[in-house]
């Protein structure tokens, strides 16, 4: 199995003596068709094939992309979210009537046919309702989830409540945090919906109204319902691996079928003035040397990586630093959670996979990378609270050829 520290056991460490509250809360940004600032640079060449491939409140009146507060052009947009966990105060996240998880059960809580969500883990009781509501007015929902995490209450409760629920029965993970509303709407990011990646980490989820992507999560949720494939057996059969939402161009990947991790080292390698990362887990050294080419060729690069993974075995922190790339570790007293990359003020590369060979290689996982200038501009402003929040914790410094913590 591999070890990727999970958000369900969390840590809850001691807090941080020096940590203060950041004042960033929760960013919601919708982008609209009308944007269209700063469209004017080419995607990197894209190589290969496209391929084909996917507390209980009232329902709404009308399918959820007629509901859920996402208003936009006719032909989609995007909404981005964060968990507010900048104060380490887990009770802040709680109280925050605009938090990422309140969100996403309005998404469920709006949907008017169909639910489908795969879900690494199920572990937050407001998530769970808004399921079991869902299919007690009539809405039929599924789930697929990582086998390891099938006696956690809220998975038993929904268990319960005679929802189907496929589990990958497999020691690599089924590592995607995806739902998919009346093949309208997807959300998908970072967050897995527990109570930890609710309140206490630090998390990113979109909502992208598109029928397009929702045909393409569909078919990779179908695989795994109802075709039992998981992992490497996945076929790769993505409807559409270049969506145009608005002005924003996205492309889809799952992993491991279609090969995320080449197609990621295309957009960084393309990278001409600046690359921003956050990383739960960064053993990747094909992307560490892309990212040391990028420095040594003018390109600002400089990142936050989660202080409990910034030692494992291949860590690129160290290798990183070795060649005077600024790395922080991460300020959160539980888990900085992200997997993103913020790449020339344009693009934004982000979703379950982590830069791991067991991302590239074993686990079920989903990538979007997103040009559009909006997008980036919050993932950005993420990124700022991400650092400041590592700034003002405790200093750590990694051994550059090691990688070795030295408090």
């Amino acid at each position: 199995m591999n070890h990727e520290l999970s958000e369900r056991s969390n840590g809850q460490p001691p807090p941080l003596s020096t940590a203060r509250r950041a004042g960033a809360l929760i960013v919601m940004l919708t982008i609209a068709a009308s944007l269209s600032c700063c469209q004017s640079e080419k995607p990197p060449r894209e190589n290969g094939r496209t391929g084909r491939k996917e507390g209980r409140e009232a329902p709404g009146s009308g399918s959820a992309a007629d509901t859920v507060p996402a208003a936009g052009a006719a032909n989609g947009d995007i909404s981005v979210f964060f968990s507010n966990a900048y104060a380490n105060n887990p009770k802040v996240g709680e109280n925050d009537p605009n938090n990422i998880d309140r969100h996403l059960a309005d998404v469920i809580s709006h949907a008017h046919r169909t639910v489908d969500c795969a879900f690494f883990e199920l572990k937050c009781e407001r998530i769970a309702a808004a399921l079991i509501a869902a299919k007690e007015r009539g809405v039929r929902v599924r789930l697929v989830a990582d086998s390891d995490f099938r006696d956690d209450a809220e998975m038993q409760e929904v268990l319960a409540a005679r929802i189907p629920v496929v589990f990958d029965e497999r020691s690599a993970f089924m590592h995607d945090k995806f739902v998919i509303a009346d093949a309208a709407l997807v959300w998908t990011g970072s967050y897995n919906a527990t109570d930890n990646c609710s309140y206490r980490n630090n998390n990113n989820a979109l909502l992208l109204r598109s029928a397009e992507l929702a045909e393409n999560y569909t078919a990779e949720f179908e695989e795994m319902f109802n075709d039992g494939k998981f992992g490497p057996r996945s076929p790769s059969a993505t409807p559409h691996s270049f969506v145009k939402l608005g002005d924003a161009d996205i492309y889809n990947y799952f992993g491991p079928e279609d090969e995320p991790q080449p197609k990621i080292l295309r957009f960084l390698k393309a990278a001409k003035k600046s690359v921003h990362f956050l990383a739960f887990s960064f053993t990747d050294q094909e992307i560490g040397s892309v990212l040391v080419d990028r420095h040594q060729n003018g390109v600002q690069v400089e990142g936050v990586v989660e202080r409990r993974n910034a030692d494992a075995r291949g860590a690129q922190m160290g290798p990183l630093m070795a060649a005077g790339i600024p790395v922080l570790q991460d300020g959160n007293t539980y888990v900085m959670h992200h997997k993103v990359f913020v790449i020339d003020g344009m693009w934004t590369i982000t979703g379950s996979y982590n830069f791991t060979s067991s991302g590239a290689n074993q686990n079920d996982e989903n990538v979007l990378v997103i040009r559009s200038p909006a997008v980036a501009r919050a993932f950005e402003g993420e990124y700022q609270r991400i650092k400041r929040m590592a700034q003002q914790s405790p200093a750590v410094h990694v051994n550059a050829q090691a990688g070795a913590t030295n408090q």
